[in-house]
């Protein structure tokens, strides 16, 4: 039996996820997944929270983000500079639990259980209340936290900052060459984001949508939730 919550040596919270199944939106959006079924095997522990700058310094010595505050997201960092963080984190630790997660364990936790566009409802009427975004954000980031929680007591699932996943994009070589600078760059590029941010419209904020950035850049919209294995 697996503890329901958990607290690391850094003050980061976690929530237990139960093993289940996923059915993927059946929206057939450019940057959405046809449906399909995923299993989720295993259990496994999701930040309660997005990553904040001060768990941030406390293991990497600096803060890269554009606004400043202890507990707000981090942001402006890459893919890559979040791998640092984790293989970091596993060392501090003396572990190796610690990664992200892939976007179908993300939307499986996003979802909670739910088959809507919104962990809350098929409409945004209620946005605000669960997401910072385009329309409430003030143009900045907010401290983690002060929305409501999904079903699963997760928070900012939606909004805030887009978040990083371990896997990359399907997409074919022609959808990722329109975000490359050259063919070199499709082979290691589009890790996928998830969730939406404080710069996004209702839409980009759903459960189901994703898109992709290439993994050596970090921008002021971009942060990541860490994944626990039980």
């Amino acid at each position: 039996m697996y503890a329901t919550s958990m607290k690391n040596p850094f003050g980061m919270e976690f929530v237990l996820i139960p093993a289940g199944e996923l059915r993927m939106d059946p929206n057939r959006h450019i940057f959405e997944k046809p449906a399909n079924r995923v299993i989720i095997p295993e259990p496994f522990y999701l930040g309660k929270y997005l990553v904040t700058q001060k768990e941030w310094r406390s293991v990497m010595g600096n803060d890269p983000s554009c606004f400043e505050g202890d507990d707000r997201p981090v942001e402006c960092v890459s893919w890559n500079d979040v791998q640092e963080f984790i293989a970091k984190l596993n060392i501090k630790e003396g572990t190796d639990k610690y990664c992200l997660p892939t976007e179908e364990e993300w939307e499986y936790a996003c979802r909670a259980g739910t088959t809507t566009r919104y962990s809350f409802g098929d409409t945004d009427s209620k946005l605000g209340e669960y997401a910072w975004y385009c329309a409430n954000s003030e143009h900045e980031t907010h401290p983690v936290g002060q929305k409501k929680p999904n079903p699963w007591g997760l928070y900012d699932m939606h909004g805030n900052v887009w978040e990083w996943c371990q896997n990359r994009s399907n997409g074919n070589y022609d959808e990722n060459l329109a975000y490359a600078s050259t063919w070199e760059d499709v082979v290691v590029f589009s890790p996928v984001l998830r969730g939406g941010g404080w710069v996004s419209y209702p839409r980009k904020c759903r459960s189901a949508y994703r898109m992709t950035f290439h993994p050596n850049y970090g921008h002021y919209s971009l942060g990541f939730r860490l994944l626990r294995s039980v």
